[in-house]
């Protein structure tokens, strides 16, 4: 079967199907992280994957905020367990017409983040390459049982941190070299963009209290990792759009579609995660501590009943997109 009709995450579940797990492995392939077992404890595990021209352009992207922004996706993923990050290993592909201070660079992007939230750069790769290839691995522990995306039921509330879309409705601005991209409503979305805040302490709330049974980080967009929720948990969910929380920069840029980018624009990186109604003023009580809102934004339903998303009137909204896969024509 070709890839473009298989689909990203249809990949991955052939490679899930086809892959043996050890004794070691308490949570393999198809989650945010992996959770394995050792001699000291456990560990959690995730990798990413950035390439020139498809995650990335160095037309609008300085290789400080590349190196920033690839470290900040892997402690996005941390967060969405409910861990916390501790090792990194960062492997690159470099053009051969780079210089040294290029790479230098990067490094300093990475390490600008990685200091803030402790993590060491212990290792890694690298190898001459038609465009640049970013490859970083990160280590880290679950402060508690890790929060996988299957433990949702129907009944449950669905729940967001920060804002949605401003990173996507950011890159649009680049793609169409918009005016006025020197506005103060530009710049914020763009450094949503550049340098996404990993929800480091909301996640490990969330997980070290008991309160999320499911979790995700927005990667590729609401719609398509509440999807992955939907079909680890076998629920079904409703949005209701008028309560998505958008960005006043947002709001000044989307047009008409408002929440077009805020449903299915990726590279948020905030917690979608899924929570008992009894929990609900624990929850609200938690945006201090978390760093950073939350909004409840929907509730899981059937799973006969899919995902639904409904407008201010109380009507189903016909949608057109769904999130982002790297092998499906989009």
């Amino acid at each position: 079967m070709k890839l473009s009709r298989l689909g990203e995450f249809g990949l991955i579940e052939r490679i899930r199907r086809m892959t043996a797990t050890g004794p070691s492995v308490r949570i393999g392939i198809g989650d945010d992280c992996a959770w394995v077992k050792h001699a000291a404890g456990s560990s959690l595990i995730t990798a990413d994957l950035l390439i020139e021209g498809v995650h990335f352009d160095l037309k609008w992207t300085s290789l400080f905020a590349l190196g920033y922004k690839s470290l900040a996706v892997n402690l996005s993923d941390i967060a969405a367990m409910g861990g916390v990050p501790a090792y990194a290993i960062v492997s690159l592909g470099i053009p051969a017409t780079f210089a040294s201070q290029q790479i230098d660079e990067f490094y300093r992007g990475f390490n600008s983040l990685a200091r803030k939230h402790q993590v060491a750069l212990i290792g890694g790769d690298t190898n001459s390459s038609p465009t640049l290839i970013v490859s970083v691995c990160l280590i880290g522990a679950p402060l508690a049982r890790p929060v996988r995306r299957s433990g949702a039921k129907a009944g449950d509330d669905i729940y967001v941190t920060g804002t949605l879309g401003d990173s996507a409705l950011g890159l649009e601005q680049l793609r169409k070299n918009a005016r006025g991209a020197n506005s103060l409503a530009v710049r914020k979305l763009l450094a949503r963009h550049h340098r996404p805040t990993p929800r480091l302490s909301a996640g490990a709330l969330l997980a070290r209290e008991k309160l999320a049974t499911a979790m995700i980080d927005v990667s590729d967009g609401l719609l398509q990792d509440l999807g992955h929720i939907c079909k680890a948990s076998h629920t079904g969910a409703v949005i209701f759009n008028e309560q998505l929380p958008l960005s006043a920069a947002y709001r000044a840029l989307s047009g008409k579609n408002r929440t077009r980018f805020a449903l299915g624009g990726g590279e948020d990186y905030e917690l979608l995660f899924c929570a008992r109604p009894r929990h609900r003023q624990q929850i609200e009580q938690l945006h201090d501590r978390a760093q950073v809102k939350i909004t409840r934004i929907g509730g899981c339903v059937a799973a006969e009943q899919g995902i639904t998303v409904i407008d201010g009137s109380g009507k189903p909204l016909a949608l057109r997109f769904t999130g982002h896969d790297h092998f499906k024509k989009q």
